[in-house]
């Protein structure tokens, strides 16, 4: 090769020798002077660690490090996005300056009353004691109702037949029903009103009967009660000059007549006090035999049937 490579320069000119020349002592076989050609030889006063060629990338003894917070002159973090006001944009910061951010995980409230009070029970306890007030509260409010506002209630003879049945049997030889009707009775009474009540002591000995009945209430405190020859009804109330019959449909004009041995009577309610018959007035043993109804014997006023099925109304 160095054979050929001499004879090979020994043919050319001076000329052309000086063109090959150029630049043969040059770094890398390229010339310094030469502006269209990147430099590729090391800089002599930089330091080996951070040597970087002229083209910008790093060489193998270089290190990369991430710069210094704040730092964007790298291009590694940017602090905007870009003209986003121009494309309707805003920063998160823009629009959220006064709006603090939520809890990530927030604080939940416990909705058990018991554990407001005592804090320091155990949930056993605590799941116990709420079982246990449910239940006596449940109690105390069906009591609460049972004495001051509704109240069940069987109805035992045939005194209100058609309106409220009774069982059919042998001691009840005019009760209409396969089974008696069982009535819910609220305790604000008013003329025409079913209700039921205990009666006085006079029942038992007049009727051979007491305790518990039920009928109409036909009579208010101070009221004047007259039945006529045909079985119909006539009321003055306090202060009238007048008497005015009393409308009774749920009684027919046979069942009034059946019933001939009160014709005539007149009763004054005395105050605090219920003037009380029967519907069925031919077998009702009720206040035109033993008299009128205190207001503290009133047990409720019959409102609905509930039992049996095929007989469940208002009334």
């Amino acid at each position: 090769m160095s054979d050929d490579w001499g004879s090979y320069r020994s043919d050319q000119g001076d000329d052309e020798k000086d063109d090959l020349d150029t630049g043969r002592d040059d770094p890398g076989g390229w010339s310094e002077d030469d502006p269209g050609v990147h430099k590729t030889h090391w800089e002599d006063d930089a330091p080996e660690a951070n040597r970087e060629s002229e083209s910008g990338w790093p060489t193998s003894g270089s290190t990369w490090q991430r710069p210094e917070s704040g730092d964007t002159s790298s291009g590694w973090e940017r602090s905007d996005y870009g003209d986003y006001d121009r494309y309707g944009y805003l920063r998160k910061d823009d629009l959220f300056d006064d709006v603090e951010e939520p809890e990530p995980h927030p604080s939940r409230h416990s909705r058990d009353p018991l554990a407001h009070l005592f804090p320091g029970l155990p949930r056993g306890v605590r799941v116990t004691l709420d079982w246990i007030l449910t239940i006596a509260g449940a109690i105390l409010i069906v009591l609460a109702l049972k004495q001051w506002v509704v109240n069940p209630y069987r109805i035992p003879s045939s005194s209100m037949e058609p309106t409220l049945n009774c069982a059919k049997g042998p001691l009840n030889p005019g009760c209409l029903g396969d089974s008696s009707d069982r009535v819910l009775a609220c305790r604000i009474p008013s003329r025409g009103d079913i209700v039921v009540f205990n009666t006085p002591s006079s029942a038992a000995l007049k009727c051979g009967e007491g305790g518990t009945f039920v009928k109409r209430v036909i009579g208010l405190p101070g009221d004047v009660v007259h039945e006529d020859h045909k079985g119909n009804i006539w009321i003055k109330s306090p202060g009238s000059p007048t008497f005015v019959k009393l409308k009774e449909p749920y009684i027919s004009k046979q069942d009034r007549l059946a019933d001939s041995q009160h014709f005539g009577i007149t009763r004054r309610v005395p105050a605090g006090e219920y003037f009380m018959m029967g519907d069925n007035r031919a077998n009702s043993c009720d206040s035109r035999t033993w008299g009128s109804v205190p207001r503290d014997k009133l047990i409720g006023i019959v409102f609905f049937v509930y039992w049996p099925p095929d007989r469940i109304s208002f009334k």
